[in-house]
């Protein structure tokens, strides 16, 4: 009887097969790869002539354009060469084969893996930042100059109004104050826009700067910047203002005279001194008509300080609408603090604690005299009518 052994087919066939298609498709990747990243540059048509401004800011604006889907197009094509390897390496070793087509591919991968690290891509789930909107987690996006200005007023509640508002996320703002069209002016434009936190698109660039309302030469140099900025303006009795304005100065000079002192030119006849600037200041109307000078009313919207501490979700609405944005900021990111005096936020941008303003804001006013709160009060009533009037509402100083 003749035994006979059983020998499997030889592997020749397949194993060659596999290790064609899988060299045929390094090739052909490879090939793409060098397609994408140096030929498909030069599809962008050379100029024939010398371009001018206009043609040479949307040439670059059109190498932009092109450079960015180049880009996206790696990231898509990273992301299908990866999974399409992992599944293929993974097919070759549940067969039992070891071929140096597979070590080529694994540094192929490695090689892929570098690339989408570079380019912000997450290849287990395939997203992209550029998709995401994860590029300012990044430090990704771009600086530009603000759309929107809170220029006052002191001790109105700016800053409160722009904490509020950073918690909207297409809202990024600085958080010192630049003082550029007062103080920084000669620094240029390059130096202001350095300032800024970058955004991505869609996204508004603000600052504050409350001592711009009462400057008079920043009204045309905003103008000068863009025509189109959006102006915010605090504003708050300007009795109470004028108060809260020599408390804050008292904390830091402790020796200045009384508040009646510096109020009245003359004690005795009673007549204010209106060179004093926490008196200037609260003079609203007379510092509104310098601004409309330059920008419309509808550019202007005016934010009550009062409101802002009894009502702050429903002035926030009134703010969000303005700068033409969704009513994300509600009464649900409030709650009133009562030490303190003024409501706090329940979850402060990139914090998931409440957040309080600081120990400077809410001080203890000193005790002013009756008599000289009723006289500036006399004093400001005809230029609050009239800033009422301007400004088509009424904000209950005078009630």
């Amino acid at each position: 009887m003749a035994f006979s052994r059983v020998f499997p087919d030889p592997p020749s066939k397949s194993i060659f097969k596999t290790f064609a298609l899988m060299l045929l498709s390094i090739v052909t990747s490879l090939y793409f790869l060098h397609c994408l990243t140096e030929r498909c540059g030069t599809c962008i048509p050379t100029e024939r002539r010398e371009a001018g401004p206009v043609e040479a800011f949307y040439a670059s604006k059109l190498k932009d354009f092109e450079s960015l889907r180049r880009k996206r197009l790696l990231q898509k094509w990273t992301v299908m060469r990866h999974h399409s390897l992992i599944h293929r390496l993974e097919s070759v070793r549940e067969g039992g084969l070891t071929l140096p087509v597979i070590d080529a591919d694994r540094h192929v991968l490695q090689a892929h893996v570098k690339m989408s690290n570079s380019l912000d891509v997450d290849l287990e789930t395939g997203e992209s930042y550029f998709d995401t909107g994860k590029l300012s987690a990044l430090g990704e996006g771009s600086k530009k100059l603000p759309q929107a200005i809170i220029i006052g007023v002191k001790k109105g509640g700016t800053r409160a109004l722009l904490e509020f508002l950073r918690v909207h996320p297409d809202i990024r703002a600085v958080g010192a104050e630049p003082h550029f069209f007062d103080r920084n002016y000669d620094n240029g434009m390059d130096w202001y826009r350095d300032l800024m936190p970058k955004t991505l698109e869609g996204q508004i660039t603000m600052e504050k700067t409350p001592s711009y309302f009462v400057t008079r030469e920043a009204p045309a140099r905003i103008y000068a910047m863009s025509r189109d900025t959006k102006l915010i303006v605090v504003v708050r009795d300007p009795v109470t203002r004028a108060i809260s304005d020599y408390t804050q100065t008292l904390s830091k000079k402790p020796d200045i005279p009384t508040f009646e002192s510096l109020t009245f030119k003359n004690r005795t006849t009673g007549l204010i001194d209106t060179s004093w600037s926490a008196i200037q200041i609260g003079i609203y109307a007379k510092h509104l008509d310098n601004w409309l000078q330059f920008f419309p009313m509808s550019q202007i919207l005016f934010v009550s300080g009062e409101r802002l501490i009894s009502d702050p979700a429903g002035e926030l609405g009134h703010v969000q609408d303005f700068l033409g944005l969704k009513r994300i900021i509600t009464d649900k990111h409030f709650y009133f603090n009562q030490t303190k005096g003024f409501p706090c936020l329940k979850k402060a941008e990139g914090s998931s604690k409440p957040h309080c303003l600081g120990k400077t804001k809410g001080r203890t006013h000193p005790n002013i005299h009756p008599e000289v709160v009723q006289r500036l009060r006399d004093f400001y009533r005809p230029f609050n009518m009239k800033f009422y009037q301007m400004t088509g509402r009424k904000f209950g100083w005078d009630d």
